[in-house]
């Protein structure tokens, strides 16, 4: 069974809003909280823009731009700013690090992900999830990314396991699903917001909690 990393075995959206207080404590101060709302929102929006690369700087800029800050990040600085704060803002949950052992005693297990090796590895450190996982392929580290099929058939050949026998789990109906399918495997949709699928992509199944996995391993 192989999963995603962001938003399917830890909270990404919860780790931004982490980093925006980091944001407002090292350059704002104290906001009133309309004012802190429509900023995390548009902070939120910038980032979503940015979601997949390794440069974060036009992030806080259009912030900084939109909201004028009581001290700026010079733009030679914000890549550092992230990279030091955005890795420490992930948690898990303790339910999902017990979910993942369980199915780990039954089947080999996984992560294929995208973005900054560096930061990727960070998140998995400080999460735990090193110590959880048979192989963790990271995109810039092998230098593809979902939903490219071979980096799906990469993990699988680092595995020793046939594209039929394996589950890839995953919240991106594009990266997740389609590319794990294209490769063969069967892609389980995590949908915990219960969201429609729009799309003409047609999961193997759809779980809304993780602890779902284990009627496929049991």
């Amino acid at each position: 069974m192989l999963f995603d990393l962001d938003d399917t075995l830890v909270n990404r959206d919860q780790a931004v809003d982490n980093m925006f207080l980091k944001v407002l404590e090292a350059c704002y101060g104290d906001v009133k909280q309309p004012v802190k709302n429509h900023m995390l929102n548009q902070f939120k929006e910038y980032d979503k823009k940015s979601f997949g690369y390794d440069n974060k700087i036009n992030v806080l800029e259009s912030l900084f731009d939109e909201f004028p800050p009581t001290y700026r990040l010079s733009r030679n600085d914000i890549q550092d700013f992230w990279n030091q704060h955005f890795a420490n803002c992930f948690s898990i949950n303790q339910q999902t690090l017990h979910i993942v052992n369980m199915i780990k005693e039954h089947v080999k297990v996984a992560i294929i992900t995208n973005g900054s090796t560096k930061r990727q590895k960070a998140k998995i450190r400080n999460t735990n999830l090193d110590s959880c996982f048979d192989t963790i392929l990271i995109s810039e580290e092998v230098g593809m990314k979902k939903p490219d099929k071979r980096i799906f058939d990469l993990a699988l050949d680092m595995l020793h396991v046939p594209a039929e026998s394996a589950l890839f789990v995953g919240d991106d109906m594009e990266k997740d699903i389609d590319g794990s399918q294209q490769a063969n495997m069967k892609g389980i949709w995590f949908n915990p917001q219960q969201l429609t699928n729009d799309t003409e992509i047609k999961p193997y199944a759809e779980i809304d909690s993780l602890d779902r996995l284990l009627r496929y391993i049991t």
